[in-house]
């Protein structure tokens, strides 16, 4: 992950913030818990919560407690985290495509069919 990390570091937010902002991207239009955040992160021993106030707090996301049940807590990504992701895919992007420059034609190939076999 450690391109992912370079990419990330100019938008301020670091490979677990952007692990959330993929979940919650993924359950878009719908909320989302943060029980479920939690289940679907790579690194399951990151503190979600902190991590979600902290994505509240650049107004990548918002929570909305449920009257009924305080301890339950709605997140959603919002327009401007739906635009950061974007323009993080589009950095991605370009760095993969620069590290598959480094590849020969049937290194590519090579690595095609490792990931096949994987799947």
């Amino acid at each position: 992950m450690g391109k992912t990390v370079q990419v990330l570091k100019p938008y301020g937010i670091s490979a677990q913030q952007y692990n959330v902002l993929r979940i919650l991207k993924g359950r878009t239009p719908d909320s989302t818990a943060l029980s479920d955040i939690q289940e679907r992160m790579l690194d399951r021993m990151s503190n979600a919560t902190r991590l979600v106030e902290k994505l509240r707090q650049k107004q990548y996301v918002t929570r909305v407690e449920c009257p009924g049940n305080r301890r339950k807590v709605d997140i959603h990504i919002t327009i401007t985290g739906l635009s950061l992701l974007a323009d993080i895919y589009d950095k991605i992007d370009e760095s993969e495509n620069e590290m598959m420059k480094k590849l020969s034609e049937t290194q590519i190939e090579s690595l095609n069919e490792i990931l096949d076999q994987l799947r």
